[in-house]
């Protein structure tokens, strides 16, 4: 399905909650089903997915916090409080009294853990991929190149300024198994998000919170998750990376490397992880 066309099946939204402007849209109708995207994304990454999900759903994908068309505020990218945005989010389109179903992609990971970490009343089943989790078995994820760059402030604006396009494609090409899974769509929507003022510097808070977000998680960490989980990654990208982070936090987790798919999984392999998630959540809620 081109961009064009899931444009004409969502609702766009913006909400006052937790103190910033928050964008989202909506689909379908059912139980919920909130996704969080990642960095160096937006909503749109689920363009490709939204329509099935919708057949069975009320999906909610917002922009997270500083990102896509969201507002940029000076603080809060920890994430549990981008968390707590998406929760009173949930709450103000009339879904506080029903169990929701998350999906959390790169830094929609650690933001969907949080989220079920904190509200565990809340959220009847949780879904990540293609990340892993600040401050749990603190390995290699803190030494991405990338990671440590972002976290520096200041300087990556400074250097990336008018070089959105060059920069963000790198990741694009570099991240994938299937380049061409990221159209041309998609890369000027992303690109067009991250250009805006203020749209560089939100991406990369959410790099310069980690040691915040590890401070937190090892408090979450010593409640583990009871909900089911469903952990994903990719052959060409994390691996099993995330499966092993969530092994370390939660007690009821089931993984999957998928192969044929690097980080991107909802844009390379969307029919098959439409699939995978329905049959997650049709087992998880019986």
């Amino acid at each position: 399905m081109s961009g064009s066309d899931v444009t004409d099946e969502v609702t766009h939204g913006t909400e006052r909650v937790n103190g910033v402007s928050i964008h989202y849209v909506t689909a379908g109708s059912g139980p919920p089903l909130v996704l969080l995207h990642g960095w160096p994304q937006t909503w749109y990454e689920w363009r490709d997915v939204i329509p099935s999900f919708a057949a069975e759903h009320t999906v909610i994908a917002p922009d997270l916090r500083g990102l896509g068309d969201s507002e940029t505020p000076a603080s809060g990218y920890d994430k549990d409080t981008v968390a707590t945005d998406v929760r009173e989010l949930v709450h103000a389109l009339g879904h506080g009294d029903e169990r929701i179903a998350l999906v959390g992609h790169d830094w929609g990971m650690p933001t969907a853990y949080a989220y079920a970490a904190q509200y565990r009343e809340e959220v009847a089943a949780l879904c990540v991929l293609e990340a892993g989790l600040p401050g749990v078995r603190e390995d290699e994820k803190r030494h991405f190149w990338h990671t440590r760059f972002h976290g520096v402030r200041d300087l990556p604006e400074r250097l990336v300024a008018g070089r959105e396009r060059m920069y963000l494609e790198w990741f694009y090409k570099e991240g994938a198994y299937d380049p061409a899974a990221i159209d041309s769509d998609a890369r000027d929507e992303y690109v067009r998000c991250y250009s805006q003022p203020g749209g560089l510097r939100g991406g990369f808070e959410y790099y310069r919170a980690y040691d915040d977000d590890a401070e937190n998680n090892a408090v979450h960490a010593e409640t583990p998750l009871e909900m089911p989980v469903l952990a994903l990654g990719g052959a060409a990208s994390f691996r099993s990376l995330p499966i092993e982070d969530m092994n370390a936090v939660a007690t009821d987790v089931e993984g999957e490397v998928l192969e044929r798919a690097g980080h991107w999984i909802p844009e390379e392999r969307p029919e098959y992880f439409v699939e995978r998630v329905e049959s997650f959540l049709e087992s998880a809620t019986e």
